[in-house]
């Protein structure tokens, strides 16, 4: 009984929500980043991972009487990267933004934009094109489209930056400049 009941107190925000946008969301995406600039010389390869929870709307921008409307959310991110390539094995940090979000009149489906940061930990060793130190710094931008597939269900893909950084702390300066994709499933709560 006491099962039931937490279930469905943990389900009421999603039935009480008009609307998908003013629910909370969970999602877990994974993906594929290359490295891009001139950073370092090192040709990283990174698989990140990342649970990234999404509040309820902030702020409407704009809404018209089709459904259609522009909305602010903020969202807090755990990532766990898998460095494929490169002199470090691991990056697990947080990071957080604003997710500004178009959705369509369909209220099924909505492209989303964040730009943030945040800071992390990594295996740093002593390859001179390399982190150089285990405290690093984040900054991420990620575009994409979420798609419902059953209620409070959906399916999410993207193109996803990230760059770390050791903050100047080191010489040389090496920083890390990955750009891929991200799919992955959210759930609506």
């Amino acid at each position: 009984m006491k099962a039931i009941i937490a279930l469905a107190l943990f389900a009421a925000p999603a039935i009480a929500a008009d609307h998908p946008s003013e629910a909370w969301e969970l999602t877990l995406e994974s993906g594929y980043l290359w490295n891009i600039g001139n950073n370092t010389a090192i040709d990283y390869e990174i698989a990140p991972t990342q649970f990234t929870l999404r509040s309820p709307v902030l702020l409407t921008w704009w809404e018209d009487e089709s459904g259609a409307r522009l909305v602010v959310r903020s969202r807090a991110s755990l990532l766990m990267e898998s460095i494929v390539e490169g002199p470090e094995d691991y990056y697990i940090g947080i990071n957080g933004a604003p997710s500004i979000e178009y959705w369509f009149p369909n209220e099924k489906t909505s492209l989303f934009f964040s730009i943030g940061g945040g800071v992390g930990w990594t295996n740093s060793t002593r390859e001179p094109e390399g982190q150089g130190q285990d405290f690093t710094l984040n900054w991420f931008s990620q575009f994409g489209i979420r798609q419902e597939i059953a209620p409070n269900l959906s399916v999410l893909g993207g193109a996803y930056f990230i760059h770390h950084s050791n903050g100047g702390q080191t010489s040389p300066n090496p920083g890390i400049d990955a750009l891929g994709f991200t799919i992955g499933m959210g759930w609506q709560f």
